[in-house]
């Protein structure tokens, strides 16, 4: 549907380097990254406001690289919503008809359809500044699907709004993704927003694209340090693998960890900490990796607790508030943590 090839375009402060992607008819992707990582500039370089200094872009199979963003059939909504404060509701939704000449009873109808799906039929007669953040998200959201783009741009849609809003406004992008089937690329820096809605994310830094994969992928086997680091992999470690019958054997600091990960020499090693188990007694379990350690700290996130168990190696453990109180887990406290040799990830 979507293919970048080889797309570089510097502008300054912000740039793309040899930007390699392929995103598929129908697909919910994320573009995932910290701020100045170049994901806005990817977006609007596939939407043709910026012309690549090398590179092409492909819709459809079709070179697009030099074709005029009106006549890319992409529709794109910013996160400051951009709505024409002199035109009501209804008409920043059909705006973008109308500059197609369609005719006026069309435009009702196609206005009216969306508005219902959004549930917002009952703006159609105001004006943008009497409109709270949601309401004009959804405006913008509404003027950009109404014309039945091949490509829906969403440049981080959620990040001016509070987080009621924002879990209410993600789960009606997905309603819309599923009735309407638009290919659907979404910036954001938002973990949460990449897992309830994405199909598959590309993580963005410097300019470049470093991992794509689906949510789960990147969060549990990430291809780097940035990646590791970024996504908050709190198991980050480095040491030396030896294989042995498929099975690899990483040392850490005189620690040995168990990997269904096939990889020697110098390595980092990963391990998400709610892939580990953790008990006063000893686990049987067939796990490869099973240790002894002390609580040394835990930290409160609300409904999880992180506990750090000193092993010889500080393995953050993550469970839920009820299981730490069940257990009666304290810093101090003498534990077992183990985990499978497929949740080590090697890189």
């Amino acid at each position: 549907m979507i293919r970048i090839e080889n797309v570089s375009n510097d502008l300054g402060e912000f740039k793309l380097s040899d930007a390699t992607l392929q995103i598929d008819e129908g697909e919910y992707f994320i573009i995932l990254g910290p701020t100045g990582a170049g994901k806005t500039i990817l977006i609007e370089t596939i939407a043709g406001i910026y012309r690549p200094d090398s590179g092409k872009v492909f819709l459809n199979k079709t070179d697009v690289t030099n074709v005029l963003p009106k006549d890319r059939q992409i529709s794109m909504v910013y996160q400051d919503y951009m709505l024409f404060p002199h035109l009501t509701v209804e008409g920043n939704i059909g705006f973008g008809l109308r500059q197609k000449k369609v005719d006026k009873s069309e435009i009702k109808a196609k206005a009216n359809e969306i508005t219902d799906i959004l549930g917002i039929s009952h703006l159609l007669g105001r004006y943008p500044g009497t409109l709270s953040g949601g309401e004009k998200q959804r405006i913008a959201i509404a003027r950009a699907v109404v014309t039945e783009p091949k490509v829906l741009l969403l440049d981080e849609p959620l990040s001016a709004l509070d987080s009621r809003t924002t879990e209410r406004l993600s789960a009606e992008l997905a309603r819309i993704h599923k009735l309407m089937g638009t290919t659907t690329i979404h910036v954001t820096h938002s973990f949460e927003e990449a897992f309830a809605l994405g199909d598959r994310i590309a993580v963005m830094c410097g300019g470049r694209i470093i991992q794509v994969g689906t949510p789960d992928e990147v969060f549990r086997r990430p291809n780097s340090k940035f990646i590791a680091d970024f996504v908050g992999v709190a198991n980050l470690f480095h040491g030396r693998s030896v294989v042995h019958d498929d099975i690899s054997e990483v040392r850490i600091d005189g620690i040995s960890v168990v990997s269904s990960t096939v990889a020697s020499g110098d390595v980092s090693v990963s391990i998400r900490p709610e892939d580990i188990l953790i008990s006063k007694k000893a686990i049987d379990s067939s796990a490869r990796n099973s240790f002894s350690g002390e609580i040394t700290e835990v930290k409160d996130m609300g409904g999880i607790v992180r506990a750090v168990v000193d092993v010889g190696l500080p393995f953050v453990v993550a469970l839920t508030k009820r299981s730490y109180e069940d257990l009666r887990l304290a810093p101090g406290t003498r534990v077992c943590i183990v985990f499978k040799a497929s949740a080590v990830h090697i890189f």
